[in-house]
């Protein structure tokens, strides 16, 4: 296979603005102050893919300053729900007539297949700004009745100025859960998208401009994540940070908000559990678990990298998948019947390698995979399934983030969920049964911030998610997260009482 010409003939119908390695601040393109620049990987042949400002700390105040200019003279959150709603609506709308190229950034810039860019990641992001569109015309307080000689009533307030600051995996779905939602809500937002993939959040900087969002409204300051990112969190101008990545930055997130008293919604690492009842539809079955870990080259934080199979049917599920596994499409992103590509960076890829190394060492048994595959370059793990490792094994207990399944035998429906709730993890969690009422008492007794029976990844924006345990706080998605990016005001007026 030759990607070169694609590569190539793919890259020329990249928008400019991909190119110019600039800041978007207050409504301007703009160098970073140190004029320096980085290049955007391409993770299929290991190449430079464009150029990107190398922001820097006085970047992120200049943003910043201009998020809260915008806030305060009410440009934005000035409007009522119903204006802002149009202007949403119009954001959606500009996504689906520019899906090509936002499909292609997304592609090009994470290595996943076009085919699933343009069915999954634009098509959720543009449903995304939709939908809070909507609920964008639903702010509304309430009068209480209260014994005293007074009118009362609450306001639902905007906060002020968002720090979104997301990760490499999902670049357009994961700032769209955030930056669509603290909008709708009236909010500025400063985004700081992740160092490896930051191409859509530029081109949504377009699209929101020529919507109609205010200057200052939405900006963007690209280059290295752990000064910028500090610096944003911590900054007094900072109303609220919303935040997806590891377990451990979260921590480090939350730890620097709390400086401030700032409130953090953070979606962190996960390590779901697929359950196999020996009743579930094999077939069925079968499909939903190697699309549950192989999606986006496994790099999803509610992918189901752990198969719980109730041994009756154990051997069964095993042999199927060392047989289906390695004949799942695999290679250059850009081939419409790709459904595997590369990892998104070479750090991603060296992590996965030495996971798969020390399951090996530990006595995994490699059912498939468990290699790397030399092509053009790129950052290619092959979808691998590991069996016979001890619950305590490094590559069930922590997330590997990669093509990797790990498989486990379980005797009893107590077991199962013993084994699925057995890691600090909490994200989500899946069962595969035929019995209603196994489905919800299982789904009762998971720990995860959301569970899926008889399927995986089955997301909508109207459907919050979010973690527990390690896994995070606050919802994203639903009218959930909408009540995390405004706060309450209480509001009572005195009526003076008529005398007799």
């Amino acid at each position: 296979m030759n990607t070169d010409k694609t590569t190539t003939k793919t890259l020329q119908t990249l928008p400019k603005i991909l190119t110019t390695g600039r800041l978007y601040i207050n409504g301007q393109w703009q160098d970073a102050t140190g004029e320096r620049t980085t290049d955007v990987i391409n993770p299929a042949t290991g190449q430079s893919l464009a150029t990107v400002a190398a922001g820097t700390v006085e970047d992120i105040d200049l943003a910043v300053q201009a998020a809260q200019q915008a806030f305060e003279d009410g440009r934005w959150s000035g409007l009522s729900g119903r204006q802002r709603s149009r202007i949403l609506n119009q954001v959606s709308q500009i996504m689906r007539e520019r899906e090509d190229e936002l499909a292609l950034a997304e592609s090009l810039d994470v290595g996943k297949p076009i085919t699933l860019a343009h069915a999954v990641d634009v098509a959720t992001a543009a449903d995304q700004y939709e939908y809070t569109a909507a609920i964008a015309q639903q702010l509304d307080g309430s009068v209480r009745e209260t014994p005293l000689a007074a009118h009362a009533y609450t306001r639902r307030e905007p906060l002020g100025v968002v720090a979104a600051i997301t990760p490499f995996n999902f670049p357009l779905i994961l700032s769209s859960t955030k930056i669509a939602t603290a909008l709708a809500a009236g909010n500025t937002v400063v985004h700081k998208p992740a160092a490896d993939t930051p191409l859509s959040a530029l081109l949504m900087a377009e699209i929101l401009t020529e919507a109609g969002v205010p200057d200052g409204v939405y900006n963007v300051v690209t280059g290295p994540g752990s000064s910028l990112g500090d610096h944003l969190v911590r900054h007094s101008g900072i109303h609220k940070v919303a935040f997806t990545g590891s377990t451990e930055v979260g921590a480090h997130v939350a730890s620097l908000a709390g400086l401030n008293l700032r409130p953090v919604t953070a979606e962190l690492g996960g390590n779901a559990a697929n359950i196999v009842f020996a009743d579930a539809d094999v077939d069925k079955a079968i499909e939903t678990i190697i699309s549950a870990f192989v999606f986006n080259a496994g790099q999803f934080c509610m992918g189901g990298p752990r198969l719980l199979v109730e041994r009756p049917v154990y051997d069964t599920i095993l042999e199927i998948l060392s047989q289906a596994v390695p004949n799942v499409p695999f290679g250059d992103p850009t081939n419409p019947e790709t459904v595997v590509g590369p990892l998104a960076s070479q750090k991603q890829f060296d992590k996965v390698s030495q996971h798969v190394e020390a399951a090996r060492a530990a006595g995994g048994r490699m059912v498939c995979g468990g290699e790397p595959l030399d092509l053009d370059g790129g950052f290619y793990y092959k979808p691998t399934v590991i069996a016979d490792l001890p619950p305590d094994a490094a590559a069930i207990q922590e997330e590997i983030f990669g093509p990797v399944l790990t498989v486990q035998p379980f005797d009893t429906e107590h077991q199962a969920i013993e084994l699925a709730n057995g890691t600090e993890y909490g994200l989500a969690a899946g069962l595969q049964t035929t019995s209603i009422s196994r489905a919800h008492r299982v789904s009762a007794a998971l720990e995860a911030g959301i569970v899926w029976v008889n399927g995986w990844a089955q997301l909508d924006p109207a459907m919050p998610f979010g973690g527990v345990k390690n896994s995070g706080w606050g919802r994203e998605y639903g009218p959930e997260a909408l009540e995390s990016y405004t706060r309450t005001k209480s509001v009572i007026i005195s009526i003076d009482q008529e005398q007799s």
